[in-house]
């Protein structure tokens, strides 16, 4: 057991052996016991790195810096580490499920051993956070040489178990069940803080390593003291379900407030004047998507006068007729980063702006969303504002949404007329209605190589939603409708991009890419562990611009699933008394 020496490093092996206490531990509190214990005992300059290293971050979740590394070029360098005898990898992952878990295996059957001497020093927190930083940080040619060659000082040095979890964080597969949520939590009841302020602090700084050093440091004044600022994007607040209009009135008590529904990409803009005029964009991934909307840039500059504001709006692109395009096209935009000007000039786009966070420094998620939308119709100038419907007139309110499905959109928003906002919180006071049956935004594990004409493509994709509690994904079925050829052909190169292991031809990614999925019901399944696989599933679109993070909870399909029994027996009863008369 690795133990804690006053003056000295902590070793990334203390680090390790929580995580490992942690997946071996059952209980929510124990859990928490563990990873509170050890940020308590650190010396503070190691909490923020211990922080978020615990829950598989290699950096703040507001930070613009990606690993940018490929499976391929980690199993080849572990593949020269540690030599396994052929197919070895894929049997040991086949038992595990679990690519750290492979990797500390084959490590002792390797005979690795870490370096001791006095140019390889053990792996300790700061010095493996501060090395996935320099990765992240390199660029130009060679880059990859140069990020492998970090890589291979890393796991010459580490143990078993530290390898097992730089492979994890390297991969974005921790799954210790202990997750975010959890560590403000945790965060919350070892320094003796309220957690509704850990979690504000969070939502506002968008790195909850920061919030536990500033938690220990400075206690509750420090964390009061964290505002919303320019520059640093923050979560979306998110939405529930309405089955219509009738219904959203219904949970808002009679009266809210009705936005057309824009089938188009959130931006958040954040604005400042401090001499020159600084504008930054950022996608719902908090992705800076700034260069590859110059001509929105452009618009914001000239429009929005204010010195400092951060708005949040829709990008949408229209053909020809004025309808929009489908957010697929959409996304050509987003992901465009050469010859940006032939694709403003090809595509388009327009904005629409529907919510006002800051205005000339004051933030204003706390203040209630009539107020906020007052603010944003004085600050626009000639951009538009999403289309607003405030009524406690189900009827009106249904007119309103065939309006809006009429031009194209997806439908509408209910907002409660009091409701602030919440970052990145899905809750009630925001219900989304839409005109078909609900979707459900799944995660892709896993996808087969297909059959006849797709047999070049990924092309059978396993879909599973994740439960926030524990972290883990259920899988609920797989698909291969719904998407075309150049679709097909474009998302296996994405996969083999997330590939962590391959048995045939199924191929293992990483649980990046969210799919939004059309079904007919949800029925009972002895095939997943879940009980549950959607019938005739089919994918309506990807979500690119979707977190996994912003996937459908396995505890919402639950609650979907109980909902189809409901209507099923007031479909009955319905039946039953008609046949009487």
């Amino acid at each position: 057991m690795s133990e804690l020496v006053p003056g000295r490093p902590t070793a990334f092996a203390k680090l390790s052996e929580v995580c490992e206490q942690i997946l071996a531990t059952s209980p929510r509190l124990g859990k928490m016991d563990l990873a509170g214990r050890l940020l308590s005992e650190l010396p503070p300059e190691e909490v923020e790195a211990a922080a978020l290293l615990l829950i598989g971050q290699p950096f703040p979740r507001a930070s613009s810096r990606v690993l940018d590394l490929d499976w391929t070029s980690l199993s080849r360098l572990l593949e020269e580490l540690l030599s396994p005898p052929p197919n070895r990898f894929a049997t040991l992952f086949r038992e595990t499920g679990d690519v750290g878990e492979v990797v500390r295996r084959l490590y002792p059957e390797a005979g690795r051993v870490p370096q001791k001497t006095l140019l390889e020093e053990p792996l300790t927190i700061l010095g493996v956070y501060a090395t996935f930083a320099a990765i992240a940080d390199l660029q130009g040619p060679g880059a990859q040489r140069r990020k492998t060659a970090l890589l291979r000082s890393l796991f010459s040095r580490a143990t078993a178990v530290e390898a097992k979890y730089l492979t994890k964080i390297l991969i974005g597969d921790q799954r210790i069940g202990f997750n975010e949520g959890m560590l403000e939590s945790t965060i919350a009841r070892t320094f003796s803080l309220r957690l509704s302020l850990v979690r504000r602090a969070n939502m506002l700084l968008g790195n909850v390593g920061a919030v536990a050093y500033i938690g220990r440091i400075q206690g509750e004044a420090g964390l009061q003291s964290v505002q919303l600022r320019p520059f640093t994007p923050i979560l979306p607040m998110l939405a529930a379900h309405a089955e219509d209009v009738a219904d959203a009135l219904e949970q808002h008590g009679g009266e809210c407030a009705f936005e057309t529904k824009l089938d188009g990409a959130r931006v958040q803009i954040h604005l400042q004047r401090d001499g020159a005029c600084r504008i930054h964009i950022y996608s719902r991934r908090l992705t800076d998507v700034t260069a590859s909307l110059p001509d929105l840039v452009e618009l914001i500059g000239r429009q929005v006068t204010t010195s400092s504001c951060i708005l949040e709006g829709e990008v949408i692109a229209r053909g020809p007729d004025g309808r929009p395009y489908p957010f697929q096209h959409l996304m050509r935009r987003f992901r465009r980063v050469h010859d940006i000007k032939d694709m403003v000039d090809e595509l388009p786009v327009s904005l629409v702006l529907f919510d006002l966070l800051m205005l000339n420094g004051e933030a204003l998620i706390d203040s209630p969303y009539t107020m906020r939308r007052q603010g944003l119709e004085g600050v626009c100038g000639t951009i538009p504002v999403v289309r607003q419907l405030i009524t406690t007139d189900p009827h009106r309110a249904a007119e309103f949404f065939d309006a809006a499905i009429e031009e194209g959109h997806e439908g509408l928003m209910a907002k409660r007329l009091d409701s602030t906002y919440k970052p990145g919180i899905r809750g009630k006071a925001w219900l989304k209605i839409k005109r078909s049956m609900e979707t459900l935004d799944l995660i892709i594990i896993a996808a087969e190589y297909g059959s006849g004409r797709r047999h070049r493509w990924l092309s059978d994709y396993h879909l599973a939603a994740r439960d926030p509690e524990t972290g883990e994904l259920h899988m609920l079925g797989k698909t291969f409708k719904g998407l075309t050829d150049a679709e097909f052909e474009d998302i296996t190169n994405r996969l083999l991009a997330l590939k962590v292991n391959q048995h045939r031809n199924v191929v293992v990614v990483k649980p990046q890419l969210v799919a939004e999925v059309e079904y007919d019901e949800i029925q009972q399944s002895p095939t997943y562990p879940s009980g549950m696989a959607l019938r005739f599933a089919r994918i309506k679109r990807l979500r690119f611009d979707k977190s996994p993070e912003e996937g459908d909870t396995i505890q919402h399909v639950r609650e979907l699933f109980a909902l189809q029994f409901k209507r099923k027996a007031a479909s009955n009863q319905s039946g039953r008394r008609v046949s009487r008369k």
